[in-house]
């Protein structure tokens, strides 16, 4: 049985699988086929925090493919009233075949794995975003980005920082992260990547100068300045955050046919600016929509290595 908590676990051979049963789902639904390939199964959807994508993309994803997806916030379980993890875990995994689960914490979600009977998917934690990163490669592939891609992070150096840490390192691509000074990445996530990087033969770049980051990158991405549970540092962040935002200006370094992504919610003005986020350029409503069948592929790839 495997789980889904972080891309450090797959190879690159792996995280391929899943990406193309996720184009043959995806290919499959466009043309009008649906197959029930988790007819009858039951997926748990704990949700520690709020989300709009992740719960309608393996809601709508698990129906698509035959199965049953229950939705249980804090307010829904004992969890909320101080049971512990590992007790949830042992209880909810004798009733349902897989669950995914949105947390603050990664090492709560690591307790909630060791302890389940079934699957354990990362819908985000503190650390890591892997199904968000996993569509997103899906997107390069689609736009054909994904042959020797130069990929452009700019912003905080938060879980999308560390799952693009993990990704190029494992696919083997250029990676160049910037961020303001004080906002780069876990440096063991950091020092983790570039061990793993050693074999991949994977570039990867930090610095503080979102200029040199983006020159000539193939693909452009961001995420908001401020996470759920940092509202009270908003003010400081937009002012420490000054000169990261891609606008017209900053983007026009990239690649002249370099796209642009985004995990959302986006905060226009900010960390992206409207004309970058609805130019032609921009992928990232398609990026979007690539939750949901990157996700499907997961679910399938999980139950399939679980058989």
């Amino acid at each position: 049985m495997r789980h889904f908590l972080t891309l450090k676990d797959f190879s690159a051979k792996e995280i391929k699988e899943i990406v193309g049963l996720a184009i043959k789902i995806k290919k499959d639904l466009k043309n009008g086929k649906r197959e029930s390939l988790l007819h009858g199964k039951t997926l748990a959807m704990i949700f520690e925090k709020n989300s709009t994508r992740t719960r309608v993309s393996f809601e709508a994803g698990i129906y698509q493919l035959g199965g049953i997806g229950l939705f249980l916030s804090n307010r829904d379980l004992q969890l909320g009233r101080g049971e512990d993890m590992k007790d949830t875990a042992r209880v909810i995994s004798r009733m349902v075949d897989m669950v995914v689960i949105r947390t603050d914490s990664h090492m709560r979600l690591e307790e909630f794995a060791e302890f389940s009977h079934v699957p354990v998917i990362n819908g985000l934690s503190d650390s890591y975003h892997p199904t968000q990163l996993l569509a997103d490669y899906l997107t390069m592939i689609e736009c054909k980005k994904d042959k020797n891609p130069i990929v452009a992070y700019i912003g905080d150096g938060n879980n999308i920082a560390h799952s693009w840490l993990m990704l190029a390192a494992k696919m083997g691509f250029e990676l160049r992260i910037a961020t303001p000074s004080g906002y780069e990445p876990n440096i063991s996530i950091y020092e983790d990547a570039l061990e793993i990087a050693e074999e991949s033969g994977a570039k990867i770049i930090l610095s503080n100068d979102p200029k040199e980051a983006i020159k000539d990158a193939t693909v452009v991405t961001t995420d908001t300045w401020t996470s759920m549970g940092q509202e009270e540092q908003k003010e400081q962040r937009l002012m420490d955050f000054k000169g990261f935002c891609i606008d017209t200006a900053l983007f026009s370094k990239a690649d002249p046919e370099a796209i642009f992504l985004h995990c959302l919610p986006a905060y226009r003005g900010q960390e992206v600016s409207d004309r970058v986020l609805e130019g032609e350029r921009s992928a990232v409503f398609l990026e979007a929509e690539n939750r949901l069948h990157i996700q499907k592929g997961i679910m399938v790839w999980l139950d399939q290595k679980r058989n």
